[in-house]
């Protein structure tokens, strides 16, 4: 039997203000997969990130966007989120006066379409601070407003789990994070990870993957893939770098 793949790339090719940057990418991303895209600063990993989520300041020109086998490359961002695609920003966002508690107890309402109760909305926050190892207080203060870059990262995976959605990507989680963060956050995602839900984790560095060890490595040169492989394509680009990736480019273009 053909199980259909939860996401799907076929020559994705966008533009922002009317320049290219996504240059024909195809990627398959199938249920309880860890896909790893590396790539240096400017290559257009996060602007990646942002189509797949529906962001409106990208304009899809070329190819298209399947998820659980139904086209999307039309769909708004909501959309995308309720169905259950879910982003974590490289910079989140402060949200002065609006609590964690309230800001997942929106999301979460739009996401099932059940109208919770902050009291029930907070039994389940509390359940998964528990699990994620966080302090209960973090769920009363104001989204993001004097959170360290550690505390906001650590929100994006607590709204991860609260929100349960079946495609993670997570863009540059890693950045700005002393190690002691880095493994938090790390640690958090890899707990979320299961058979129902595939993870995208887009990365300059091999740090992050040395606490989530991915099923498959992608490298991201001038807005394509341009080589895949297992884990240990990460060791090989710690060692050497990007250069010899973007000679690859070079060559096929």
């Amino acid at each position: 039997m053909t199980v259909t793949p939860l996401l799907e790339i076929e020559n994705l090719h966008a533009s922002a203000d009317g320049v290219p940057i996504l240059e024909g990418v195809d990627l398959t991303i199938a249920a309880g997969e860890i896909h790893a895209l590396m790539g240096p600063n400017g290559s257009g990993k996060s602007t990646l990130a942002n189509v797949l989520m529906g962001h409106p300041a990208y304009v899809v020109t070329d190819g298209s966007i399947r998820y659980k086998g139904e086209g999307i490359t039309d769909w708004s961002a909501d959309e995308r989120g309720r169905a259950g695609i879910f982003l974590g920003f490289q910079y989140p966002e402060e949200i002065p006066g609006v609590s964690v508690v309230n800001f997942l107890r929106t999301a979460l309402s739009n996401r099932t379409g059940t109208d919770y109760t902050v009291l029930e909305l907070r039994l389940k926050i509390m359940e998964a601070m528990k699990e994620l190892g966080m302090d209960p207080s973090f769920a009363d203060r104001y989204l993001n407003e004097g959170f360290s870059g550690g505390e906001r990262k650590r929100n994006e995976i607590l709204q991860m789990a609260v929100l349960e959605p079946e495609l993670a990507i997570l863009d540059e989680t890693d950045s700005g994070l002393d190690i002691d963060a880095l493994k938090t956050v790390a640690e958090g995602a890899k707990k979320l990870a299961g058979p129902e839900r595939g993870f995208l984790i887009i990365t300059h560095y091999q740090r992050m993957l040395d606490y989530i060890t991915p099923d498959v490595v992608h490298v991201f040169v001038d807005g394509r893939i341009v080589e895949t492989g297992g884990a240990d394509l990460a060791d090989r680009i710690e060692r050497t770098g990007y250069e010899a990736f973007r000679t690859t480019v070079d060559t096929t273009t």
